[in-house]
C-alpha cells in the first residue's frame, strides 16, 4: 500500500496537492501527518522516510520508491492508474492543463508570500499589493481560458476534476481565506472546488487538527 507523508492540513499547500492527487488516483494509502515547524521538526525531517526529499512534504512512498514534489506525484500516479484520471484526453486541452499546472508549481511568489495558506480562517477584505493583484489577474485569466475552451460538461477547469484543479486548489483556499478580489467566473470556480468531495474532506480534517502555527495566523480572523 502507498504511504503519503504530509504536513499540517490547515497550512501545507503542497501537502494538499499531493493528498488530492492520491485521492484522485483511487489507490489505497496510509496517511502520515507530521506537524511542521514544531520543536521536533529539525530532527524529524532527517528521518529515513523524509530524508530522500530533504524533509519536503508531501513525500509519497510506493514500497521502496520515494516520490516528492506535487507534479512528480501526479505523474507517478498517472503512470500507475491511467493518465485520463489526471489529464484531459484532447491534445490542446492537455497542453494547456500541463502548462498552467507547471506555471502554478513555479509561479505566483507574491501571492504565496503575502497570503500563506490557512484553511481554518476567514479574514475581511484588505489591501492587495500590486504584485498579488497581478498574480490574481493572471490566475483568473488562465481559469477563464480553460473554462471557456475546455470546461463544458463539468464544473472544473477542463470539465472533469483533474490535475490542474488539484494544483490550483490551495490558491482557491487562499482566495477564500483572505477574501481576495476575483471576477465572478473565478468566484464560481472557487465555489465548485470548495464543494468537491476530496477538497471538502481535506478542509474538514483541517478543522479538527490540534496544531496552531503562529507565524501563519493573523489577529483579525473571523470565526
Amino acid at each position: 500500500m502507498l504511504k503519503l507523508i504530509i504536513g499540517n492540513k490547515a497550512y501545507s499547500s503542497w501537502s494538499m496537492r499531493g493528498w488530492l492527487a492520491v485521492r484522485q488516483s483511487g489507490l489505497a494509502f496510509e496517511e502520515v501527518v507530521v506537524p511542521l515547524y514544531d520543536a521536533a521538526w529539525d530532527a524529524r525531517k532527517t528521518a529515513p522516510d523524509l530524508m530522500p526529499s530533504s524533509g519536503k512534504v508531501p513525500t509519497l512512498w510506493d514500497g521502496e520508491v520515494a516520490v516528492w514534489e506535487s507534479l512528480a506525484i501526479v505523474d507517478f500516479l498517472a503512470d500507475k492508474v491511467g493518465r485520463d484520471l489526471f489529464w484531459p484526453a484532447d491534445a490542446a486541452a492537455r497542453g494547456l492543463a500541463r502548462s498552467i499546472s507547471a506555471e502554478m508549481h513555479a509561479g505566483y511568489a507574491a501571492l504565496r508570500r503575502e497570503h500563506s495558506m490557512n484553511v481554518r480562517r476567514r479574514y475581511p477584505p484588505g489591501e492587495v499589493s500590486p504584485e498579488v493583484a497581478a498574480d490574481l489577474a493572471r490566475i483568473a485569466s488562465l481559469w477563464a481560458e480553460a473554462r471557456d475552451r475546455f470546461g463544458a460538461g463539468g464544473d472544473y477547469l477542463f470539465g472533469a476534476f483533474s490535475a490542474a484543479d488539484i494544483m490550483f486548489a490551495p490558491i482557491v483556499s487562499r482566495i477564500t481565506t483572505y477574501a481576495l478580489p476575483v471576477p465572478e467566473q473565478a468566484a464560481g470556480y472557487c465555489a465548485a472546488i470548495l464543494a468537491q468531495p476530496f477538497v471538502a474532506e481535506w478542509l474538514a480534517d483541517a478543522e479538527r487538527e490540534p496544531w496552531v502555527i503562529e507565524k501563519f495566523e493573523r489577529p483579525t480572523a473571523l470565526s
